[in-house]
């Protein structure tokens, strides 16, 4: 999981470095066709099926659709919002996960971990301010990520156990490139742009690639109150990139919000494992 989050991290590095020469729909073009062949190749490798009729079947459905709104609000989000405020915002996912747990898998919940969810929606609150003066509304596009990764891990654990995580991956990515090619298609621009930076693209969808494939498999082999509280890594990464290279200075209630989103989010994962022992 922590590879996973430095990996994405790098990913939204890139997509942001990016904006100048590239457009959102271009953007998520690039990054669909690249992972979908690296997952292809991965499950030719490794010999799992291509094709299975599972891929069809309503929550896989479900999570494509989750997956495209989730890649969507995110490449957007990159494209307008700081760096460390998109990481703050995608770090309330875990909490969204467990409000989505109660809400349509019946999971019971004790008072402290809707505590935790509350205290967390508070940080939220905190980051994007939205009675402020200074509010944006781009920031929502964050919000509409933080949705998308939500209800996309909640569908995951749903899948079936023998899909492998590379078709699964491929499956996921075909639904993103047909969205993509009608984006594009909507916007009348090119796929390729004529002076496009190959130099940020390759690591872009690499690093892409390789993250939501570890990311799948990281949720599919462990317990989710194990490797979630690791996805908090990417925030420090984030803020890391934000600071250093793009001059970033994150703001006092932007720190306190995401110090909240964290600490509650960490909690909840804590008191669901002394539950279970």
């Amino acid at each position: 999981m922590i590879v996973s989050m430095f990996a994405f991290a790098t990913t939204d590095m890139f997509i942001k470095l990016a904006a100048s020469s590239t457009t959102p729909p271009q953007v998520m073009f690039f990054l669909t066709v690249g992972s979908f062949i690296v997952f292809v190749s991965i499950a030719l490798i490794q010999k799992d099926k291509i094709w299975d009729r599972n891929a069809l079947s309503p929550v896989l459905l479900l999570r494509y659709f989750a997956e495209v709104i989730g890649m969507v609000g995110m490449i957007l989000a990159l494209r307008y919002i700081p760096l460390s405020t998109v990481g703050a915002i995608v770090q309330s996912v875990p909490l969204l996960v467990a409000l989505g747990a109660v809400l349509t898998l019946g999971e019971r919940v004790s008072w402290r971990r809707w505590s935790s969810i509350v205290v967390g929606f508070i940080g939220v609150l905190l980051i994007i301010q939205p009675g402020a003066d200074g509010f944006e509304l781009t920031v929502l596009w964050a919000v509409l990520a933080a949705i998308g990764l939500s209800v996309r891990d909640l569908t995951t654990r749903l899948t079936p156990p023998n899909m492998s995580s590379a078709s699964l991956g491929a499956y996921s990515m075909i639904a993103a490139i047909s969205f993509s090619v009608f984006w594009l298609a909507f916007s009348g621009e090119s796929f390729i742009p004529q002076n496009e930076d190959w130099v940020i693209v390759l690591p872009m969808v690499s690093f892409g690639a390789f993250g939501y494939l570890v990311l799948v498999a990281s949720v599919r082999m462990a317990e989710v109150s194990v490797v979630t509280p690791y996805r908090y890594t990417r925030l420090i990464f984030l803020m890391v990139f934000g600071v250093v290279l793009f001059g970033e200075k994150p703001d006092a209630m932007v720190l306190l919000g995401a110090a909240l989103i964290v600490v509650s989010g960490v909690y909840m994962m804590w008191r669901e494992r002394v539950v279970q022992q």
